[in-house]
């Protein structure tokens, strides 16, 4: 079950997308507002979309990937898997959520059987990341996360590939 989030207050601010260097930022306010991003992505996801995030710890990562699920379908809560690497959210579409931080090495991550999931019929959301970004296929939705106050946070989005470049154009027709 959906945990009984209050309802986001403020608006999304600081959007500006930038054809020429072909990324697009925003600042949202709270988790909440962090989540609905999440949403508008797994609404728009299709089968074999891989969606990679980068930022420290505590910058929204798991937030906007429980947004993404509930974008899905699925309708409980999605929760780090830190120590278990990989958790399955089932909605209209699986979502593979992959945390890389525990892993070290590109043995321990290619271990992980990563492939399995990279080639299955779900939406992999990968954390951490940056570890393994030689690895991972060459087209993707990068999202980096700035932490800037308590609840505030810069998210940039860098498409990597034609399917990408039309989820951010849509994701800032709609916060713009």
């Amino acid at each position: 079950m959906k945990p009984n989030c209050p309802k986001a207050g403020g608006n999304i601010s600081g959007s500006t997308f930038n054809m020429k260097s072909g990324h697009f930022e925003l600042v949202t306010h709270s988790p909440e507002q962090t989540q609905q991003i999440g949403t508008a992505i797994g609404k728009q996801a299709q089968s074999g979309d891989l969606i990679l995030l980068v930022g420290d710890l505590g910058a929204g990562k798991t937030c906007l990937t429980q947004g993404i699920a509930w974008g899905t379908g699925f309708d409980g809560y999605a929760s780090s898997p830190s120590f278990v690497l990989v958790r399955e959210y089932r909605g209209k579409l699986t979502v593979y959520h992959i945390d890389l931080y525990r892993l070290d090495t590109i043995e321990e991550i290619t271990e992980l059987g990563i492939d399995d999931y990279l080639c299955g019929e779900g939406i992999c959301v990968i954390e951490w990341a940056d570890k393994a970004l030689h690895y991972l296929p060459q087209e993707y939705l990068l999202i980096t996360f700035e932490h800037l106050t308590d609840n505030e946070r810069r998210l940039r989005f860098e498409p990597n590939g034609p399917r990408y470049f039309k989820t951010i154009e849509q994701i800032e027709e709609k916060w713009n």
